[in-house]
């Protein structure tokens, strides 16, 4: 399986001008730690919350003033679409990352959250165990 196969397309992003108080309104909205930052559609960096918390208000920085390009992280781990999951999800684990941007010539077309990595894994589990359970005739 792919990462095409789980990852959203739909993806919220963050420009690199938008105050990290604008950013900050995002990830409130959208329920979410972290937001990619582009310029376009290219991938700059991400900012997460914990960012906008050590890099920028506990530094004093006004939210209204300060651009999110200022504090994001600019070393981010990326996946293509072509990635297997099983990969995409060894680098989330390593990195303790929850959110993994999907790009393709350094474009953004994706997001690939730990969750949608999680409720195919039950799905599969379940096939699994069903077809399991059939192959040894057991009835329910």
């Amino acid at each position: 399986m792919k990462v095409r196969d789980l990852m959203t397309q739909n993806v919220q992003w963050a420009d690199q001008d938008q105050s990290i108080e604008e950013v900050a309104r995002i990830l409130a909205s959208s329920d979410i730690g972290s937001v990619p930052v582009c310029q376009g559609e290219q991938l700059l960096g991400i900012i997460t919350d914990r960012d906008i918390i050590v890099r920028a208000v506990a530094q004093g920085k006004d939210p209204k003033t300060t651009k999110c390009s200022e504090i994001m992280s600019k070393k981010i781990k990326t996946v293509t679409a072509d990635t297997d999951v099983h990969q995409a999800s060894d680098l989330m684990a390593e990195n303790q990352i929850r959110r993994l941007p999907v790009v393709e010539n350094n474009r953004l077309v994706g997001f690939l959250a730990i969750g949608d990595i999680a409720v195919e894994s039950i799905h599969i589990n379940e096939a699994g165990e069903a077809l399991s359970d059939i192959s040894e005739g057991v009835h329910h």
